[in-house]
């Protein structure tokens, strides 16, 4: 199984703690905000949505849960 780059990591930390200041934000806004593809964004927000970090409640919207997240 391939290990993800420590750059996806940060991306995807980058982009939950961005959703989580923004409260809602949709996919196009992701990939605009963080210069990525709509299809690359899907694949970040699922790996924050696998982890119990984000949720969908509308189709291409996305906000954080409230799950407790340590940051370093």
């Amino acid at each position: 199984m391939n290990r993800p780059s420590s750059r996806m990591l940060d991306r995807i930390k980058a982009v939950y703690l961005f959703i989580n200041e923004q409260e809602t934000v949709s996919t196009a806004q992701l990939a605009e905000e963080f210069g990525t593809t709509d299809r690359t964004m899907q694949r970040d927000l699922k790996v924050l949505e696998y982890n119990g970090l984000v949720m969908s409640p509308n189709r291409g919207k996305w906000t954080t849960t409230a799950k407790k997240v340590k940051v370093s």
